[in-house]
């Protein structure tokens, strides 16, 4: 079967940051770490014991971070939690093509997302780690350990394959019924609206509060979202980079949209947040005397980074959604200068909901079922696995093709 796989390798690695400079062609050229090969189709008899089921992979989303893996944004840092060679994909809606004898509640022919984080329980753990016992399994202390390959989720694990590829393999802890009510479109959103879900539950606002989002694509949308399905009644403002950004913000349920090139965007925000701005002996304005309650940075770059850690207010909450990499520009002064609380958060993993626990993919689907919330509208491209270079483009030129979430399709 035909699959995109990413393998590292060191002097490919400095062969694209050298001439990637020149053209971002060079990041899925030839040279590079990314390749569109046929590889053997995934049984369960590779599976590392019968507790498995092979997806037939019906959609699978292209997201940011993939976008960073193929481009080298990534922190080398964080290799020692994956193996190499992997597939990519981990936005994933399918169905259940075979499962293995110890599956319980799956049968083939389900339609299911699945939850791409690789856990205790996957791992094939009896007793599992302190983490995932309390339900934070995104944050599971044995991600690189147990009967399967290292790997946080399931397109940085070697063993399991990912959802660019007709077939993966996946463990029964990762799935989730999909109700017959939600369509394909929604389901394959699942998982990019809870990583915002999960973020926005970690750094919940007050209804009184004044929150800032600083990035509107697909996250930054999400967070929107998740927040007024979570019926908060904040003051929402969001940083977008594009118009067409701000009005699904707006769609969703934000107050006020800040245009990045729209004026001085940081006298727009001090304005809205009525704050005043100073000019310090070097460097970014700052403003001096308040800020958001709550800021969510959804982009994860310097210059996003620096923003929020600048408009969150003393004593104020910074969550942290986006991808945030290596960095060495990122002025850190604001942190304990101002007292900031400050979450991380991954991916998505169980909530505190209504006082009960549920896993984030479990409530996103409750709502898709209820009406609560819609997410197809943001699935604005769709191509097949072939097309995967025009689709690189695509995602490097999101204004001008109105992107907001891509996925492949398989039919």
């Amino acid at each position: 079967m035909k699959a995109i796989q990413f393998k590292v390798s060191v002097p490919r690695y400095i062969f694209c940051k050298l001439f990637g400079k020149i053209s971002k062609s060079v990041y899925y050229g030839p040279f590079s770490m990314l390749h569109y090969i046929d590889i053997p189709e995934p049984q369960l008899s590779d599976a590392p014991n019968e507790e498995w089921v092979k997806i037939q992979t019906k959609l699978s989303g292209f997201c940011g971070s993939e976008l960073n893996t193929i481009f080298l944004h990534d922190s080398p840092s964080l290799t020692p939690w994956s193996s190499s060679p992997f597939i990519l994909g981990h936005e994933n809606y399918g169905l259940i093509a075979e499962t293995g004898k110890k599956v319980e509640g799956f049968e083939e022919g389900d339609r299911v997302v699945v939850n791409p984080m690789l856990p205790c329980k996957t791992r094939g753990f009896d007793k599992v780690c302190e983490l995932c016992e309390k339900g934070q399994f995104s944050s599971c202390l044995n991600f690189t350990k147990g009967n399967l390959s290292p790997g946080l989720d399931n397109f940085l694990c070697k063993d399991t394959g990912g959802g660019w590829s007709p077939y993966f393999l996946a463990h029964q802890f990762q799935l989730y019924h999909v109700p017959d009510d939600v369509s394909d479109e929604d389901a394959v959103l699942v998982e990019p609206f809870c990583s915002s879900l999960h973020g926005v539950m970690q750094c919940l606002p007050k209804d009184s509060d004044t929150v800032l989002i600083i990035g509107a694509g697909m996250i930054g949308i999400g967070t929107v979202a998740a927040l007024r399905a979570l019926d908060c009644k904040a003051r929402i403002l969001v940083l977008a980079k594009y118009k067409f950004q701000g009005e699904w913000c707006e769609k969703y349920g934000a107050d006020e949209i800040i245009y990045l090139r729209e004026g001085d965007y940081y006298e727009n925000l001090a304005k809205a947040l009525n704050v005043e701005l100073q000019k310090p002996a070097l460097g970014k304005r700052v403003p001096v005397d308040g800020g958001a309650d709550v800021v969510y940075e959804c982009v994860g770059s310097d210059t996003t980074m620096n923003d929020a850690l600048r408009f969150t207010k003393p004593g104020g909450k910074l969550g942290l959604i986006g991808l945030v990499g290596q960095t060495s520009k990122v002025d850190w002064s604001f942190a304990w200068f101002k007292e900031l609380t400050i979450y991380g958060t991954n991916t998505s993993s169980t909530e505190i909901y209504r006082g009960e626990q549920i896993p984030t993919f479990q409530l996103a689907l409750n709502w898709l079922s209820e009406g609560k919330i819609e997410l197809k509208p943001l699935l604005t491209h769709k191509l097949k696995l072939e097309e995967y270079k025009r689709a690189i483009k695509l995602m490097t030129q999101k204004n001008k093709n109105r992107l907001v979430k891509l996925a492949f399709y398989f039919d």
